[in-house]
């Protein structure tokens, strides 16, 4: 089926190309208008802290995502001036349409004040510098403004900015790996044309998806870097398997070359795009629309690039000709023509001669590299770590620095008292009263705010609000410990009549929330996509041995991963070389997308390297032939499309932004390891070990499965 549709690709491929142009085009134009529809949404549907968010917004009118952030610093004023400076702050607020002073309160020398608009997050966003002028033209030049719009505001543009100094350091280092292991061929150009086609169109297809469903601001940064991953994985295999083709035969046409090219290379990819995407779609299982909407993204990028292998890549490979794919004066690191002396069959024959000292020096280099996993902890957020120029990392700066990290992220606790009217009722004005009281003794409780005012009571009556400040930040554990106790103590010990509701939300809540379900859902997640990859190798591979080895090196990868995030983040090793931050914990939704990505992108490698060893066998080689074989051909391909993606990563490791720092960290080092320990060195080590278990089938599986082997293959195999 894939020779016949190959087939018509190539008849057809001025109609194939220009079909691409137009959706290109298309998805250029869509996704350059994304960023107007990206969130930073963190909620969690149907839990307590979005209960509570809900009747803030419904019934004090709050828009959490759309209101801004004031702190004044003054120094020993009067009352009555303080009154000035409110009253100036409530004048300035009149700029904005429909913007209105919700709480303004004194504490420490630093003027406090919140600021609701009836506007999303990014329609209040563009609303950041009218108010910054109406506040210079009150007097106030020393107001700093934050809150959800106001980071918004100053962090899109740095987005953008990472991610166009990214794109130019991935493009340079790109071409001159792609030179340097192809030589100077219209080839290297391939994977760029089929970067821009996935990555374009993905984006058009997300700007669709953003007008229906949460998308969240790092999805343009992400879906960059996995598409141009895929694209030097999926494009380098393919050009390189079509150069040995045209090697094994000056007379065979550049299209037949294509054919058997797309017969191995290219079922190779196929299955490779179906691992990536399975373990991307697994995040769909995550019942926040935060990581559902990074599961979209990630989905669409191997899918569509799965696509772009089947009709772009044969289109343009046909196009160019056999001139195009043969390189001029210069010809690269992988043009050697007997491979099976080249610098990869030598680490496969080395393998061989020492297996057991090769498999233990790896093993032990793996588990001292992924040792500081063990202390590794989590954040929903890591609010402060922001770039400190920008004006609403400074209000938060200012802040955090007179009353501690928590003041900025307050618990906000919703009583719901049942009916209208009982809020200023003696009886409950006591229960309030008790509840303050209590809340206000906890070791980490800073300060509690309640009150009459229209800020804590709503219009009807019916609801009551409570500030609560902790000491700590947000994602620390006393942080956490708080919100439980808050939930599981002090709500239960209230007096509040019977009937009552009580709901905590606020940041510290939500995160708690989000954590919650991320460490309920994720082990399940893991689960389901082990399971679906080994079902996937089983009929790849046709082995019971293999599908198992390759989900367990890609589990340590993983490891070495997180236990990379560690060392750089909350170690600070390399910090004054990467310009990163020095952070307890790292964000929560970075490791489960890490574990995705990283996942496909290791089965990327395994996949490339042990079918490649699969076909040697199928054509007689002994096992240890078909090892040194499948690294001689794959070895260099692997390493290659790893340094390459370590380049499009440094995009992400030198940003502003601790969460993309985190991601281009872990990915960087999993990547590096997987594709020189393990793949190099653990992989053909164990499989020297395992022998004729590496090709075990029992006859039973083969019937179940329906694979091609014959019954002589599978008596063959059994040890």
């Amino acid at each position: 089926m894939l020779e016949s549709w190959t087939r018509a690709v190539i008849r057809h491929r001025v109609i194939v190309l220009g079909i691409w142009v137009i959706l290109t085009s298309l998805g250029a134009f869509a996704g350059s208008k994304l960023e107007g529809h990206l969130t930073t949404s963190l909620s969690v549907p149907q839990s307590d802290s979005a209960k509570a968010d809900q009747i803030l917004t419904d019934r004090f009118h709050e828009n959490i995502e759309g209101s801004f952030t004031i702190f004044f610093k003054f120094s020993s004023a009067s009352k009555s001036q303080i009154l000035g400076f409110k009253s100036k702050i409530s004048a300035a607020t009149q700029s904005i349409p429909g913007a209105s002073v919700k709480t303004q309160k004194a504490i420490g020398g630093i003027l406090f004040a919140s600021v609701a608009t009836p506007y999303s997050l990014t329609e209040a966003a563009k609303n950041t510098d009218l108010l910054r002028s109406a506040l210079d033209r009150q007097g106030l030049r020393r107001a700093l403004i934050t809150g959800p719009p106001a980071i918004n505001h100053d962090v899109t543009p740095l987005l953008g900015s990472d991610l166009k100094n990214g794109q130019h350091l991935a493009l340079l280092l790109t071409l001159l790996i792609l030179i340097l292991v192809l030589g100077l061929c219209r080839a290297v150009f391939i994977p760029f044309l089929f970067a821009l086609a996935t990555i374009s169109l993905t984006l058009g297809i997300v700007y669709l998806l953003s007008h229906r469903f949460l998308m969240v601001s790092y999805i343009p940064n992400i879906v960059e870097l996995i598409g141009l991953g895929l694209a030097i994985d999926y494009s380098l295999l393919i050009v390189h398997r079509l150069r040995r083709e045209l090697m094994a035969s000056r007379q065979i046409c550049i299209d037949d070359a294509i054919l058997n090219t797309m017969q191995t290379a290219g079922k190779t990819v196929l299955i490779s795009g179906i691992s990536v995407a399975i373990g991307l779609a697994t995040l769909f299982l995550v019942p926040i629309p935060f990581v559902r909407s990074l599961g979209v993204a990630g989905l669409l990028v191997p899918t569509i690039s799965v696509l772009a292998v089947l009709t772009l890549q044969p289109a343009l490979l046909s196009f160019l000709g056999r001139n195009g794919a043969t390189p001029w004066r210069y010809r690269g690191l992988m043009a050697q023509s007997d491979l099976m002396n080249s610098f990869w069959a030598k680490v496969g024959k080395f393998v061989i001669k020492r297996p057991k000292v090769i498999f233990t020096f790896s093993s032990l280099v793996l588990i001292l590299l992924g040792a500081s996993i063990f202390w590794l902890q989590t954040t929903p957020s890591s609010l402060t770590a922001i770039p400190h120029q920008l004006e609403s990392a400074q209000a938060i700066a200012l802040a955090t620095g007179k009353g501690g990290p928590g003041i900025i992220t307050p618990n906000e606790i919703v009583v719901d008292l049942g009916a209208a009217h009982l809020a200023t009722q003696s009886s409950v004005e006591g229960a309030r009263s008790k509840f303050v009281s209590q809340l206000s003794q906890d070791s980490e409780v800073v300060a509690v705010a309640s009150g009459n005012t229209g800020s804590f009571i709503d219009p009807t009556g019916q609801f009551l609000r409570v500030y609560v400040f902790g000491n700590h930040e947000l994602g620390a554990k006393a942080t956490k410990d708080l919100v439980n106790r808050i939930r599981g103590k002090y709500v239960h010990q209230s007096a509040f009549p019977a009937g009552t509701k009580i709901f905590v939300g606020g940041a510290p809540a939500q995160g708690a929330d989000l954590l919650k379900v991320i460490f309920n859902t994720f082990p399940w997640i893991v689960f389901l996509m082990l399971f679906l990859a080994y079902l996937l190798l089983l009929r790849t591979f046709k082995s019971l041995i293999l599908p198992l080895k390759a989900i367990l090196m890609d589990l340590i990868s993983i490891m070495v991963a997180f236990g990379s995030m560690v060392c750089v983040f909350k170690f600070g090793f390399g910090k004054s070389i990467f310009g990163t931050y020095q952070l307890d914990q790292v964000e929560a939704w970075v490791l489960i997308f890490l574990f995705a990505v990283l996942f496909g992108l290791s089965m990327d490698y395994e996949v490339f390297i042990v079918n490649r060893m699969k076909e040697a066998k199928e054509n007689g080689a002994t096992n240890n032939e078909a090892i040194v074989e499948g690294l001689a051909n794959t070895g260099g391909v692997v390493t290659a499309a790893a340094i390459i993606f370590v380049g499009a990563l440094s995009g992400l490791i030198v940003g502003h932004f601790a969460g993309l720092q985190e991601l281009g960290i872990g990915l960087a080092v999993g990547v590096l390891v997987d594709a020189t320990i393990i793949r190099g060195l653990l992989l053909p080590s164990s499989m020297v070990l395992l022998g004729r278990w590496n090709w075990w089938l029992p006859a039973s599986v083969a019937r179940a499965i329906k694979t091609k082997a014959s019954p002589l293959e599978v008596r063959e195999a059994r040890p």
